[in-house]
């Protein structure tokens, strides 16, 4: 009796969690688009994760680089940490190409009618200036200026780092602040099931009808991928992280991370409970901090799959050979950028759609549509393989950084 007391004490969380999830999906399939009287529960669910987001990524980065005991072990740091998040994008984007060859997509696709979203255009440099930096320090405070936020923070730190003395007052404060805003989040996640649940009720009374039209193929073959890129390849990722005890400790901390991705569809919003699986699973502080919120909007295994479907889609909808050589090496370097410059938030940008369309050059207004469709449904998986990948990643980081026992000895204390 008591074991079991200590059993659902440990796992309170999930079960409250997963309680939430079925409960709002059983909403979902029974009152359809009714459902949607109750989404406002989860979007202030959601709005709470956000506002706390920005002070959370700002301590983090800033109290971790600041706490580095050696400069060059930033640099390092560095090195493997965009190492390894190339790697899986990578590796994931050629698993939908093989995937695509073995199950192609010919089907015409019916092009929706969605109005386009209005687009600037903008010089190259100038994307790119407003992808780093902000033009005050106000417009930092905003989940659309993550990456220049993340930059902010590591100067921070960097600059905290170089103080010395003089900044130790400083460097306890990012310390301080770091802790609190890890105790406001878990306040936060205290209402997660009545969000998460909320979400996804909406998700399946709004979304779910469409996943059996026009778009059944490219989605299953989708969902089929992500499913086995998901339990194969980040079980393998773990294990070269850590060997069978690697594939334990993942498997067994990153439920709440997996089902708080799926219900939030926002990579982002996922940070804190990723934090908190990287802790359980014995990731050490200073590569957690920065590989986790640097993850959320630069790592993107599920934007790379989901990068790959859409341009065979398209390339389906207008009868083109999508198995040219020059074709795929231009869609891998397509999904690189997309990994980069998509944003962490729900159904966030569509700045890879269209890249892909303007380089190949299919017509804008019949192409962007069937593209948006597809990354709207595909959403809550990307965000899954987007998300739950930061925390593996930052496994095998661990893994290269600390050495081939960092697991086993973390386990010992």
């Amino acid at each position: 009796m008591e074991e079991s007391k200590s059993l659902f004490k440990t796992y309170s969380g999930i079960i409250w969690l997963l309680c939430g999830i079925v409960a709002g999906s059983i909403l979902g399939l029974v009152f359809g688009k009714e459902v949607e009287i109750i989404k406002p529960l989860g979007d202030i669910f959601l709005n709470l994760l956000f506002t706390a987001i920005i002070p959370l990524v700002f301590f983090t980065i800033a109290s971790s680089i600041a706490s580095l005991e050696k400069s060059e072990k930033l640099g390092k740091l560095f090195v493997v940490v965009i190492g390894v998040f190339l790697s899986t994008v990578l590796v994931s984007a050629i698993l939908m190409i093989v995937a695509v060859f073995i199950f192609p997509i010919h089907q015409d696709i019916i092009i929706s009618k969605m109005p386009l979203e209005s687009m600037q255009a903008a010089s190259g440099g100038s994307q790119i200036t407003q992808l780093l930096t902000a033009n005050d320090f106000y417009e930092l405070l905003s989940r659309k200026s993550m990456l220049a936020l993340i930059l902010f923070s590591f100067l921070i730190g960097f600059a905290s780092l170089r103080s010395g003395e003089k900044g130790e007052n400083f460097r306890g404060f990012l310390n301080s602040g770091n802790e609190v805003m890890k105790q406001l989040l878990h306040l936060i996640m205290k209402t997660a099931p009545i969000g998460l649940g909320a979400y996804f009720a909406y998700q399946v009374g709004i979304f779910g009808p469409q996943l059996f039209g026009a778009y059944a193929k490219p989605l299953g073959l989708y969902y089929g991928v992500c499913a086995f890129y998901f339990v194969v390849f980040f079980s393998l990722y773990a294990f070269l992280a850590g060997g069978k005890l690697g594939v334990k400790v993942f498997w067994g901390n990153n439920i709440t991370a997996a089902l708080t991705a799926l219900g939030t569809c926002s990579s982002i919003a996922t940070i804190p409970a990723n934090l908190e699986a990287a802790e359980k699973m014995k990731v050490p502080a200073y590569i957690r901090n920065v590989a986790i919120p640097l993850g959320a909007p630069l790592h993107k295994d599920g934007s790379s799959v989901s990068s790959i479907v859409k341009i065979a889609v398209i390339f389906a909808m207008f009868g083109k050979d999508f198995t040219d050589p020059m074709t795929l090496l231009t869609a891998l370097g397509i999904t690189v950028v997309v990994s980069v410059v998509e944003g962490g938030i729900p159904n966030g940008g569509y700045i890879g759609e269209i890249l892909a369309i303007t380089i190949y050059g299919f017509p804008m207004e019949q192409a962007l549509p069937a593209a948006m469709i597809v990354g709207t449904l595909v959403d809550p998986m990307a965000t899954l393989l987007n998300a739950n990948g930061d925390v593996v990643s930052a496994m095998m980081i661990a893994r290269i950084s600390e050495g081939k026992k960092w697991l086993s000895d973390a386990m010992l204390n």
